[in-house]
């Protein structure tokens, strides 16, 4: 397997660093040479990219590319690795390409006032960013029909791991409990980011798939049981609806939804980590709640 993964930040990483350990050769896109060292570190082979073009280094890399990851978020022009495939399609640039695998959220799904989605829900984006992840999705659909390629598509929920989690906030002191009635979020640890890209990577499995944990949560509470494990006084409750937020921050709270994952589980996969109280307690125990990739 030759892997090329465009975006190499949180979660590429982990992608990188499991399959490189599992034989893979691993190459990752960064946006500047100084951030390639840390991808050198973990075995990954940094690329620069500006999401405007290829260098020829990179052009030389992706013809022997045989498994592709795209990380990248898209922007209001679409996405970058599409544009630059242009008309020819994606063949032209990676000819030895045998499966793609395309990281989205679940922000597709939108707003479902609490109720359960799986992957044949409808898409019912609130934010322009889940608006332009719906289009991404779709662009690559037709990218990969055309190529006659697999091609999977994972939406992640909101993701954690080490170096970037609450304990890291509650250390810091920025970790908040905002309560709003009956909301929940959907988390997925990093580390099952990987296994999940992994374990379809190797029989080059097509399909949507929601990567998500089990339990759905207020995030408030969340932040109690990672005070709890800290053994310090959680912060105190604040109503959502007068919390001072970004409008960013704020929009995160316009989708209410539970994720099903049981699509992958159901080809046999398993998650290490399939509930945030198991997690936190492990990140404690292990001592990487606080160490950066």
């Amino acid at each position: 397997m030759r892997l090329m993964i465009f975006g190499a930040g949180y979660s590429g990483k982990a992608i990188g660093k499991l399959l490189g350990s599992e034989g893979a050769s691993v190459a990752g896109t960064t946006r500047s040479a100084e951030k390639g060292k840390a991808l050198e570190d973990m075995g990954i082979r940094p690329f620069v990219f500006d999401g405007a073009s290829l260098s020829e280094p990179l052009h030389a890399e992706l013809s022997e590319t045989t498994h592709l990851v795209q990380s990248i978020a898209p922007g209001s022009e679409g996405d970058p690795l599409i544009r630059l495939c242009g008309q020819p399609g994606i063949k032209a640039l990676m000819p030895k390409l045998e499966w793609i695998v395309y990281l989205s959220t679940v922000g597709v799904y939108g707003d479902h006032q609490g109720a359960w989605v799986n992957e044949e829900s409808e898409l019912k984006p609130v934010s322009v960013r889940s608006v332009e992840r719906v289009d991404a999705e779709q662009a690559w659909q037709v990218v990969a029909a055309r190529a006659g390629l697999p091609l999977s598509i994972l939406r992640l929920s909101g993701i954690y791991g080490p170096g970037r989690n609450t304990f890291m906030n509650l250390a810091n002191g920025t970790a908040r409990r905002l309560v709003k009635k009956d909301q929940v979020f959907n988390r997925i640890r990093v580390e099952d980011i990987a296994s999940a890209t992994a374990f379809l990577a190797g029989p080059k499995t097509g399909g949507i798939f929601n990567v998500t944990d089990d339990m759905p949560s207020p995030p408030q509470d969340v932040v109690t049981e990672a005070a709890r494990l800290m053994e310090m006084d959680a912060p105190a409750e604040q109503p959502f609806e007068t919390a001072e937020l970004t409008p960013m921050a704020r929009s995160f709270y316009g989708e209410n939804k539970r994720v099903s994952n049981a699509k992958i589980k159901s080809l046999g996969f398993n998650f290490q980590y399939p509930n945030y109280m198991m997690s936190l307690a492990d990140l404690l125990r292990s001592g990487t709640w606080n160490q950066r990739g």
